[in-house]
């Protein structure tokens, strides 16, 4: 029975014209609040930015700032950009906001040195015409021939121009160091002096034009990237003494060197001079670019400089190569073989640890690729200091050079290989105080040959520490094997996919005593292989190609025995001349069969495990990008949604 002296309980109260009114007011309020700090970002917050990528893409490195903090006058930045091209091709739109973003914050950072200018060159204007002065490329865009423009000019007070001919969707992972790279050409005049001692066509080979490939008769575009921060200089191989001038001396593939330019060598690094030795067990270059045809003799591609390395503490070993599974290129197999590719150990990709991570010109580097490789040791007793630089993964082994010098055969050398479990040394940075090869002076000339007028005072040690890079290959300035190079509208255009040319720049600025883009440089290349998937498939290939050598060997036993049989069961004389089976031999060949039919279903199912391991990993991580994210968000929700049910609970109680 309801209690008549209690009063009646009253209804909850309904949200009246005040409430409504406050709650219009209040989101008003937030409206305006989100406005104004909108406006405010916009005014004194322009260019902060949070940057979540791994590398850091979108985020000015140490070594723009460097460069733009050395800036001591201004330098104008002109952005011509057809507004057009953004409309008929939308990619090319939204790569012009990623530049004009990138330019204000180089303008930003740069503490008012920097000057942008955008302009827009419409057909048959004066912006147009100074388009085409500067240099930069024109792109038609239709049938109706109307070009656009879509480049950088860039100057300083001396009127030194520099510029960027077309900004490629391609390079945007290159982008601050072609930007970089510009604004440090206009900044610094002096360029350290580079000279270069090859038996190599770095610069291009002449010959190509005659042989009709006219590819060849380009330089290899390290050797145009060098020109873009030294200044090179070629060095005849009978000079007898190094200009003075050089800093940085690159001897490439040295083969046949008299002892007068050895003992030039010699002394050069003895009064300071910096250098880098690029040798090679067998140089893939110099046989690919080799006269002869089948049948030829194969030619001198090794190379080695012991009569100076060896005093100085150091030997690169040139009859041997070096060979790596983890890294493999893949290249075409054999006409006769069942697989259509093959993983060429002899040819692979440095990454990850084989990069020594505390050394500047390798720490930021994503991959090195080589070919046919050797290895350095320091010698027993050597006081120099040795520090590598490229090191094999334990995955490796070494082979004889002949293997790989007279008719390389990928699948065979992949079924021979064996891991060792060791690591060799690739490339390496020597520092010390070193000893002169020659103790007793300059060595006695040759027949008709005249000493040089200003030969130095001989020196028997180093003035000072010595610092030089030893490379054993000389193939990483290949350019197949690090860059490909396309036409673009009659330009070319190199997109690296390793860090070879960054490598190499790197060592040679940082000798020549500037470093300042070498980190940056590095950013350029953010390969990013599927590292598991890679290393099945390479544990798999290898060991079906193990298999598979081993069936070719029972086969040719069986074969032998075979004929071993026949040659004694021939037909009785004045018959025709026939082979005879004999139940012996009829038993061989039946056992032969089987045999050959189980080792078939070994390579069958090896090659079947290799797929399986593949498949479980992409359905794995379908499940984990399919439905494992989802799921997580479901769980997420439903867990809020409990919470907040419990709160109302306890709230109402």
């Amino acid at each position: 029975m309801p209690d008549p002296t209690r009063p009646p309980a009253r209804p909850p109260a309904r949200p009246g014209a005040r409430t409504l009114w406050f709650s219009a007011a209040g989101l008003l309020a937030a409206a305006a609040l989100a406005l104004g700090l909108n406006m405010l970002t916009e005014r004194f917050a322009t260019h902060w930015r949070v940057d979540l990528t791994q590398a850091r893409l979108y985020t000015l490195s140490d070594g723009t700032r460097q460069v733009l903090a050395a800036l001591r006058e201004p330098v104008t930045l002109r952005l011509y950009y057809s507004r057009r091209l953004g409309a008929e091709v939308p990619a090319y739109g939204a790569y012009a906001e990623r530049v004009r973003d990138m330019l204000g914050e180089y303008v930003a950072a740069s503490g008012g040195k920097l000057r942008l200018e955008q302009l827009d060159p419409e057909p048959f204007s004066d912006t147009e015409d100074r388009a085409t002065a500067l240099g930069l490329q024109a792109v038609p865009l239709d049938q109706a021939g109307e070009q656009v423009f879509f480049g950088l000019a860039a100057s300083n007070m001396a009127d030194e121009e520099r510029t960027i001919p077309f900004f490629q969707p391609e390079r945007e992972r290159f982008l601050e160091l072609d930007l970089t790279r510009l604004i440090y050409d206009l900044s610094s005049p002096t360029r350290p002096v580079v000279g270069v001692l090859t038996a190599l066509p770095l610069n291009g080979d002449p010959r190509a034009m005659m042989m009709r490939q006219p590819q060849l008769a380009q330089p290899q575009v390290v050797m145009t990237q060098l020109r873009q921060f030294t200044t090179l200089r070629d060095i005849a191989p009978d000079t007898q003494v190094i200009d003075p001038e050089i800093r940085v001396l690159m001897l490439v593939h040295p083969q046949n060197l008299p002892q007068t330019t050895l003992y030039a060598i010699d002394q050069f690094v003895m009064r300071g001079g910096r250098l880098l030795a690029m040798l090679d067990p067998h140089s893939e270059m110099q046989a690919a670019r080799a006269p002869g045809g089948p049948g030829a003799p194969p030619p001198a591609t090794s190379s080695n400089l012991d009569r100076l390395l060896h005093a100085w503490g150091v030997e690169t070993v040139s009859d041997q190569v070096v060979l790596d599974l983890r890294g493999a290129w893949r290249v075409r197999a054999g006409q006769n073989d069942r697989v259509q590719a093959v993983d060429y150990v002899a040819w692979f990709a440095m990454q990850g640890d084989s990069l020594n991570r505390n050394e500047p010109v390798t720490a930021q580097l994503e991959q090195v690729s080589l070919g046919s490789a050797g290895l350095i040791r320091p010698r027993p007793g050597a006081a120099i200091e040795f520090t590598p630089l490229l090191t094999s993964s334990a995955q490796s082994m070494l082979m004889d050079a002949t293997r790989v010098r007279v008719e390389p055969n990928p699948t065979r050398i992949l079924a021979d290989f064996r891991a060792e479990g060791q690591r060799h040394v690739i490339a390496a940075r020597l520092r010390g105080a070193l000893r002169s090869a020659f103790p007793d002076g300059p060595p006695a000339l040759e027949e008709g040959q005249e000493r040089a007028a200003d030969m130095p005072a001989h020196k028997t040690a180093s003035d000072d520490i010595a610092n030089l890079v030893v490379i054993n290959d000389t193939d990483i300035l290949d350019d197949r094997f690090w860059v490909r190079v396309e036409n673009f509208f009659g330009q070319p255009m190199a997109t690296p996919f390793a860090g070879n040319g960054s490598f190499i720049v790197n060592i040679a600025e940082q000798l020549g005593g500037s470093d300042a883009l070498i980190g940056l440089r590095s950013r350029g290349e953010s390969l990013r292989p599927f590292e598991v998937v890679d290393a099945i498939r390479r544990t798999a290939d290898a060991q079906y190609r193990q298999t598979e050598r081993g069936l070719q060997e029972r086969l040719e036993a069986t074969e032998r025995r075979l004929r071993e049989l026949r040659q004694g069961s021939t037909a009785p004389a004045g018959e025709r001349s026939q082979s005879l089976i004999t139940p012996e031999q009829r038993a061989e060949i039946d056992r032969a069969r089987e045999e050959i039919a189980n080792t078939r279903r070994q390579l069958r199912s090896v090659q079947l495990e290799l797929r399986r391991d593949i498949e479980a990993l992409e359905t794995n991580l379908r499940i984990i990008n399919i439905a494992l994210v989802p799921l997580l968000i479901t769980g997420l929700a439903i867990g809020l949604a409990l919470l907040r049910a419990r709160r109302r609970s306890a709230a109402r109680a």
